[in-house]
């Protein structure tokens, strides 16, 4: 498989070279230093500073030359969030930082090329669009701006017009075959949600509603330091208790925002709550939690467990619905029943 690497300085050449051949044949070109070699196939790995201008718009063109090539790589330490946000929105569809994670990725590349040769059905770009919606609205909310709502509509339709074109086992197989961490649940949870919409049989009006409650369910988590959100182990209680808070801070930074509806609010802040008062942060009992808010807390819950991590697999979905089954009282038990043909049937 080709590597394209694009990097502002040559000294980091050698070093790629080194850790991916002979496996894969790297072809390298300087930012700045001249034409690009044009193939259709391949990866394209970007390894430069993209707090630079500069060096933002040399990137541009280079896709133009490379927009042939699906697989988008940008090499970004993850505490950089401003960084991670402009990988997103110039079309990465993974962001990886350490030497592991970019083999692992590569992998993971390797082996979807093979199945595509057979059932790839939907491309990584419209994956690709929908995470630069959420790097936007997370950019947003880390910079203390406005979120703008336009993005978490563009990207529900995206999503929504992709499951019933595809089927929700297409997109959740290749969301995780193409993206990871907070991006990848967001992208899993709105997929979930929407097939579990459909499948009920909601209207389109009240399938948009809980494909937006689910888009933006988890936009509390921009203001929780990564220190925490990307920790690959247990968290410890005290960072526990700094997690807990991310839906009064997702309801916080939406209240005010033109267009959020109350029962989008109520998604926000209450996806986390249980039938018995056993969730979090209002420790709602049944008769206070909407059944909107009952169907986005099974779909969240589902899609962290079936979430694909580099340090830990995903689990089956088979395994996960049978979790769910064992969440009775805390779960609407009607609900997961209806949940087994989504959890269940590609």
């Amino acid at each position: 498989m080709l590597v394209h690497f694009v990097t502002d300085e040559p000294t980091k050449i050698p070093a790629i070279r080194a850790m991916l051949e002979p496996r894969y044949h790297v072809v390298p070109q300087l930012l700045g230093g001249g034409d690009t070699e044009i193939s259709s196939n391949g990866v394209l790995m970007v390894d430069a500073d993209l707090r630079k201008v500069v060096r933002v718009e040399q990137i541009k063109l280079v896709l133009q030359d490379l927009n042939c090539l699906s697989e988008r790589l940008f090499v970004v330490e993850k505490h950089f969030h401003h960084m991670v946000a402009q990988a997103f929105a110039l079309g990465a569809t993974a962001v990886v930082s350490r030497s592991r994670e970019i083999i692992f990725k590569l992998a993971q590349i390797e082996v979807a090329e093979k199945a595509a040769l057979t059932d790839f059905a939907i491309t990584s770009r419209e994956i690709a669009d929908g995470a630069a919606a959420f790097a936007s609205m997370f950019s947003a909310a880390q910079g203390g701006k406005l979120i703008n709502l336009s993005d978490a509509e563009r990207a529900t339709s995206e999503i929504i017009d992709s499951i019933v074109l595809n089927g929700l086992g297409a997109w959740l197989d290749d969301v995780r075959r193409y993206h990871e961490g907070t991006y990848q649940h967001c992208l899993l949870v709105t997929g979930v949600a929407v097939g579990f919409a459909l499948d009920i049989g909601f209207s389109s009006l009240d399938v948009k509603r809980l494909g937006m409650a689910a888009t933006l369910h988890d936009i509390g988590k921009a203001r929780i330091p990564l220190s925490i959100l990307d920790k690959p182990g247990r968290l410890d209680p005290a960072e526990e208790e700094i997690m807990r808070r991310h839906p009064i801070i997702g309801c916080e930074l939406l209240k005010d925002t033109s267009g959020v509806s109350p029962e989008i609010l109520d998604g926000v802040r209450h996806h986390h709550e249980y039938l018995d008062g056993s969730g979090y942060p209002d420790a709602l009992t049944a008769p206070e939690i909407s059944d909107q808010v009952r169907m986005l807390t099974i779909s969240d819950i589902f899609a962290a467990l079936i979430e694909s991590r580099p340090y830990s697999p995903p689990i089956s979905r088979q395994d996960a619905y049978k979790i769910l089954c064992g969440m009775d009282g805390r779960l609407e038990r009607t609900l997961v029943k209806a949940f087994r043909n989504v959890a269940l049937v590609a």
